[in-house]
């Protein structure tokens, strides 16, 4: 269940830095009030996992996940190159997450 946790806190840190965006510094009341609520559920999430996941582990997948997640918001959904040599760093990031999950 953990990991479960873990993995949906990860698409939360994308869907608050989505929100962060939108928010334009802040200053657009919607995006802002999501970017709060988003930031917290992820927190707390990462926060629950931690109880049987190591710090390290835990921490490595929460920001892969987010990392990756807004890096393909970006290019899906805001148009931002997909250049082979960005989905390769990408695809390195996922193995990473893989790994770490593997070997815990």
């Amino acid at each position: 269940m953990a990991w479960i946790i873990l993995i949906v806190s990860g698409m939360l840190e994308t869907a608050w830095a989505a929100a962060l965006a939108e928010s334009k510094g802040l200053s657009r009341p919607w995006p802002t009030t999501l970017f709060v609520i988003f930031l917290a559920a992820s927190m707390l999430g990462l926060a629950c996992a931690l109880r049987s996941i190591p710090v390290g582990t835990a921490y490595a997948v929460w920001v892969g996940i987010g990392a990756v997640g807004t890096a393909l918001y970006g290019m899906i959904v805001l148009g931002e190159p997909a250049t082979a040599g960005r989905l390769i760093c990408l695809t390195l990031i996922i193995a990473g997450v893989v790994g770490l999950k593997l070997l815990h």
